[in-house]
Formats: C-alpha cells, sequence, structure tokens
C-alpha cells in the first residue's frame, strides 16, 4: 500500500516510532526482535511500524558504514563546485553520480552551487578524478578542492531524548 501526499500529512510519527528509528540509527543490523524487547512491543509491532515508514519515505534502506581508508582509499575530499548556470544542476548531479568516487552531494547556497565529497586512493587519483571525470562534465565552471585531514564526526542525528 503506497501512502499519497495527503495520507502522509495527516501520519505522524509517535515516540514508539521514533524509538525504533534511534536504535536502528545507531545500528542498522539490530533485530527487530531485540528493539521490540528494549522499548516493550512486539516484534510484528516493530516490523509493521518499519513498513509504514519505508512507505511514508521516511526510511530509505539501510546503509552499510566502512572504513573507506582501510580499503586503500586515504583520501576524503570535499569540492565546491561553480556552475555555469544553476538550471544545468539537474544535469551536473546526474553527471556527478556515474562517478563511482562521489560519495556524495549537495545542492547549496551560498559560494558554490554544488557541495560534493569525494574518495580517492591518494592525491594523484584525486587529481585523476578531478581532471578526468569531474571538471570534463558540461555545466561545471570551475571547482575548489579541501582535503580531509581527519574526519572528527559521523553520526546519526539523535532523535529521542536519551
Amino acid at each position: 500500500m503506497k501512502i499519497n501526499q495527503k495520507q502522509m500529512n495527516k501520519i505522524s510519527l509517535d515516540e514508539i516510532d521514533k524509538k525504533i528509528l534511534s536504535i536502528l540509527m545507531k545500528n542498522a543490523k539490530t533485530p527487530y526482535t531485540d528493539i521490540a524487547k528494549e522499548i516493550h512491543v512486539s516484534g510484528g509491532t516493530v516490523h509493521v511500524r518499519m513498513n509504514k515508514m519505508e512507505e511514508m519515505g521516511i526510511v530509505k534502506g539501510a546503509n552499510l558504514a566502512v572504513d573507506y581508508e582501510k580499503l586503500g582509499y586515504d583520501v576524503s575530499a570535499f569540492l565546491g563546485i561553480y556552475l555555469n548556470k544553476s538550471s544545468m544542476y539537474d544535469d551536473v548531479a546526474a553527471d556527478l553520480a556515474k562517478i563511482p568516487e562521489v560519495v556524495g552531494a549537495h545542492y547549496t547556497t551560498g559560494t558554490y552551487s554544488i557541495f560534493a565529497k569525494i574518495v580517492c586512493k591518494n592525491t594523484n587519483h584525486l587529481r585523476d578524478v578531478l581532471h578526468d571525470k569531474i571538471q570534463q562534465i558540461e555545466g561545471i565552471q570551475r571547482t575548489e578542492t579541501f582535503i580531509s585531514l581527519q574526519e572528527s564526526i559521523n553520526r546519526p542525528m539523535q532523535i529521542v531524548e536519551e
């Protein structure tokens, strides 16, 4: 059953929904039965509520957190992208999505039209991705690169007061 926009506006999350989300945001591999025990509901309740939140578009799947550095990708960088025209955003974003090293991109206000995160094996790989892939995309005027020296925080947002 797909929920339309009118129905979605009527649906709100209660504390049980938020507790379920909070637990899964910390560890997406937590079994529904464990969640049910922790928040004192049945496993079926957790399952039904997760299905509801997926239909609402709140839950968009589960992601695996990977330490890229341990896989040989030692350079994380952020890229400020200037577009020739802001109307080119959709096309440029679609082209960026085809580049495996681009792991995130945001349409932004301020100095840049797009702010992207890329992961590379080393600075030579970064240079090649920038020169041979990203800067070849039609609509990109220029880019500014910021190499990350260390990630200090990478966590889900806390939605339930602990």
